[in-house]
């Protein structure tokens, strides 16, 4: 384990400008702190904040708009491209506590950062190694601790619904993370269950084909944050 968070390091700071490109790049926004409903918040990472269409969906669906904390490159806690998830919810709370509804993703990029540059962890699979490793394991169990305790957060300060997205599988290069993903998709779903707030997990495996990803093998096209936001907004609008 040791040797697993050496190299987790090692990685971070050899982080190249292409891999930051690819992971925070081309787009993007900074918080939205005022908007029609204050109490409705975002927080997460790229799949919401590289192109902004994903929110721009909900909110056309909602006819309202929500203060957005996403920011691309975002880890639950930690991390070193942007504020991660955790404090992306601290900052909306100092603005404007009454927080009542929190549409949310997290965890994809504390597995993905570390398995671009040099999969430390072993979280993809190859010829010779045909399941993910303990590692792996181990990470993403890590991810469900931060993950069940940021939740926790929010069932205490009174947030009546959290709608947590999952993630999709990754097409081309990244499909040799379908294991960790499975994974990933299963202790995020389990922290969504086990944690005080009031959470439902909307799982978009198998909803978002190859064509519907974009180059980079991660993020969504439009026509990818259409069908998010389609699997999104019954939990959403039932909330509002």
């Amino acid at each position: 384990m040791k040797l697993a968070h050496s190299f987790k390091h090692l990685a971070r700071m050899a982080i190249s400008g292409a891999a930051l490109s690819l992971l925070v790049a081309c787009g993007g926004t900074s918080y939205v702190e005022n908007a029609d409903r204050n109490d409705v918040i975002t927080v997460g990472d790229s799949i919401f904040d590289l192109s902004g269409d994903l929110q721009r969906f909900l909110e056309e669906e909602a006819g309202q708009t929500f203060r957005k904390y996403t920011l691309s490159g975002a880890e639950i806690a930690g991390g070193v491209i942007a504020t991660s998830i955790t404090q992306q919810y601290s900052d909306a709370k100092a603005t404007d506590d009454n927080i009542k509804t929190v549409v949310m993703d997290g965890g994809g990029n504390d597995i993905l950062i570390p398995a671009i540059i040099l999969d430390p962890y072993g979280c993809r699979t190859h010829w010779w190694r045909w399941s993910i490793s303990s590692s792996c394991r181990n990470l993403i169990d890590d991810i469900y601790i931060d993950t069940v305790n940021l939740l926790n957060d929010m069932g205490n300060d009174g947030v009546e619904n959290v709608i947590y997205l999952g993630y999709y599988e990754l097409p081309r290069g990244n499909a040799n993370l379908l294991g960790a993903l499975n994974y990933g998709t299963q202790r995020l779903g389990e922290a969504c269950s086990n944690a005080t707030a009031n959470c439902t997990f909307v799982d978009p495996r198998g909803y978002i084909p190859a064509a519907h990803v974009k180059w980079d093998n991660i993020h969504p096209t439009e026509e990818g944050s259409r069908t998010l936001a389609d699997l999104v907004w019954p939990q959403l609008q039932n909330a509002l």
